[in-house]
């Protein structure tokens, strides 16, 4: 069974919807037009028995006067009434008018209303299924009860309107949700057409031509800021494919140049007897290409894991011992270049994460500061805290990094003119690799330098 389309799904919950409202408002309004009915009854019936309270007194009253005053006031509406007369006991009158005969009770409420000088109105079950509503009212002279007013009407007329109001209902109810029904689906059609334009132009989109985008209509509204959110998620995979090729590119470059090295080395050992001592020292050559293919291999694996956040669950990590052991670490590796390496301020600070990524991401720090400080620089590192942040600082009297280049050393296999030559070693990855471990622990890395005056790397990381 295949899922209903967003289009059939609007049609049927606004018929539904609407469906509901019509229900309820039909409903109200059958009560309403009930109520009002009633209304109009118990006031023609109080008209009718006050004009038999205000008639003549009893030995003046006869059968044709009050038939005819009741037809001029009434008009043909008095046939459809019942009166009669009680004495203040409840007992009917005899020579009263009881129009078509028909009896009239006066119920125990109605006759302890009238003793109190209350009116009353009831319905009441008359022949058949007939029903009458009914007033009871009592004639006061002189403070005393002299007589019963009562008179009635039947129901029938009112229940007649309110049969052909709800047949009527019953018909324009599912006609208005039919219509309606038609109509929500031409709209929902017509509104998402441009969906299904958009949906269009973007399997048109592939990795391959990512430089299409979605055409906006001009309108402002909720498509058109969906079309320029598909377009700036285009425009992220586009600058993220161009770099990831950039990379695929770059890798290949770092992988060749040690395979080509190694590669010359073996064949010119293979063009002609060598020597024992001429045969160690190719193998050792070619051991040494091999070994810089080994740290390419885990710097893109580590770039790579490091880029995708970090694997192990993360624990408080204790930054005072991790930048200690890093400090120990940069004094063997100054060890005989004349660089000092030092630690200034230290302050205790915990953080969440992976304590081995996190102690890479400040040795890169310090391999990259030792690599380009020259011989009689120094090395200082220092843990602060503060406004809920630890900041591991990498400070160098190197080179220097021009302003334009800042923001370039960050990205993979990027070496500034002044540190290509092949002695200084590494692969480009190390500040990219800083990068993205500091970003997969919520934090970032920062960089201050001035050319010939010496860089400032900070790791800002948010505390446990």
């Amino acid at each position: 069974m295949h899922p209903l389309s967003i289009r059939t799904r609007l049609t049927l919950w606004y018929s539904a919807i609407l469906l509901g409202i019509l229900t309820v408002v039909s409903l109200l309004s059958y009560s309403v037009l009930r109520w009002s009915l009633v209304q109009d009854l118990d006031a023609s019936l109080l008209t009718v028995a006050q004009v038999l309270r205000d008639a003549p007194a009893q030995g003046a009253f006869e059968e044709s006067e009050t038939e005819a005053l009741l037809r001029e006031l009434l008009g043909p509406e008095f046939s459809e009434r019942f009166f009669q007369l009680f004495d203040p006991e409840g007992h009917p009158e005899s020579g009263i008018s009881r129009r078509r005969s028909q009896p009239l009770h006066l119920s125990p409420l109605a006759r302890a209303n009238a003793r109190l000088g209350l009116q009353t109105f009831e319905t009441i079950s008359a022949r058949g299924p007939d029903q009458v509503r009914l007033l009871t009212m009592p004639i006061i002279r002189g403070g005393q009860l002299v007589q019963i007013v009562q008179v009635g009407m039947s129901l029938q007329r009112a229940k007649n309107a309110l049969g052909r109001y709800l047949d009527t209902l019953v018909v324009l109810i599912p006609l208005g949700v039919a219509l309606a029904a038609a109509g929500g689906a031409i709209v929902a059609r017509t509104a998402l057409r441009p969906v299904d334009e958009m949906a269009l132009a973007a399997r048109r989109i592939t990795a391959e031509d990512l430089g299409q985008r979605l055409a906006l209509r001009g309108t402002g509204d909720e498509l058109d800021r969906l079309a320029e959110t598909l377009n700036g998620m285009f425009a992220r995979l586009a600058a993220a494919f161009t770099e990831m090729r950039r990379f695929a590119a770059d890798a290949a470059h770092e992988l060749r140049t040690p395979l080509t090295a190694l590669k010359g080395g073996i064949e010119v050992s293979l063009r002609s007897a060598r020597s024992a001592e001429e045969y160690r020292q190719v193998l050792g050559g070619s051991l040494e290409e091999v070994e810089r293919l080994i740290r390419l291999a885990e710097d893109l694996l580590l770039l790579s894991r490091s880029t995708a956040g970090p694997e192990t669950p993360r624990r408080p990590v204790d930054l005072e011992p991790l930048l200690l052991d890093v400090f120990d670490v940069g004094v063997r590796l100054a060890h005989g270049t004349g660089v000092s390496v030092r630690v200034n301020d230290v302050a205790p600070a915990t953080v969440k994460g992976d304590a081995i990524a996190l102690r890479r991401a400040v040795l890169n720090l310090v391999e990259n500061a030792l690599k380009y400080t020259p011989a009689g620089g120094k090395v200082e590192l220092s843990l602060t805290s503060g406004e809920g942040r630890a900041a591991i600082a990498v400070e160098d009297t190197g080179i220097g990094i021009p302003p334009a280049d800042q923001e370039r050393i960050f990205e993979p296999f990027v070496r500034l003119d002044a540190a290509r030559a092949r002695e200084t070693g590494g692969t480009g990855l190390g500040l990219a690799i800083a990068r993205a471990i500091a970003v997969a622990h919520g934090g970032a890395i920062e960089v201050q330098s001035q050319p010939g005056a010496g860089s400032r790397f900070t790791i800002r990381l948010p505390l446990a």
